[in-house]
């Protein structure tokens, strides 16, 4: 209602001011009239009431509702910043005790490589100390094998010679007792 009440009066006014107008008097040509500051007042009050009244609020409301929308958006983005930041953290951590894991799965790999080869190498010393040991019985075995067709030959040998020299079969029984005897005493003397 202020509105429409002020702009009918202010119609009037321009009414009343152009028949009221008289010859043209010599006025400088960059000053504004009378009329013409006095409709400049009231359009400028009538405008700032308006600004003040209608503007003014919306706009406060819309900077006080930006700001708050940029005061948590930067609240928004702190925490996102601090979020990031512990996931940052967590990951390290993370990726530390990974290392951590990596390389005591990887010195334990190594131990038991070790240790294999460790055992590895005992076994095979226990094994080629086997084979020796058999090779040496075996050599063992061989060898009395050997030595006992030997002294069985030459025991036949020297009977079969003695009977030959003497001419007659001695006593086969007491010959073989003869030789055997005789090597034992060989062997007793190649031993000492």
């Amino acid at each position: 209602m202020h509105l429409a009440t002020l702009g009918a009066l202010v119609a009037q006014a321009t009414t009343t001011t152009t028949t009221t107008a008289g010859p043209p008097q010599s006025r400088n040509p960059i000053a504004p009239s009378g009329a013409e500051i006095a409709w400049g007042v009231v359009s400028f009050a009538v405008l700032f009431f308006v600004l003040w009244k209608f503007a003014f609020p919306a706009v406060n409301k819309m900077m006080h509702d930006r700001t708050e929308r940029i005061r948590n958006n930067i609240d928004e983005a702190q925490k996102v910043r601090d979020e990031a930041e512990q996931i940052l953290t967590d990951y390290q951590r993370q990726l530390a005790d990974a290392r951590n894991e990596s390389n005591r799965i990887i010195e334990e790999a190594r131990q038991a490589a070790e240790q294999l080869r460790h055992d590895m190498v005992r076994r095979a010393d226990d094994e080629v100390a086997e084979l020796r040991r058999r090779n040496a019985e075996d050599l063992q075995i061989a060898q009395e094998r050997a030595i006992a067709q030997l002294q069985s030959q030459v025991r036949n040998l020297a009977i079969e010679l003695a009977e030959k020299v003497v001419g007659q079969n001695l006593d086969r029984d007491r010959n073989l007792q003869l030789v055997d005897q005789y090597i034992a005493e060989l062997n007793a003397t190649g031993r000492s």
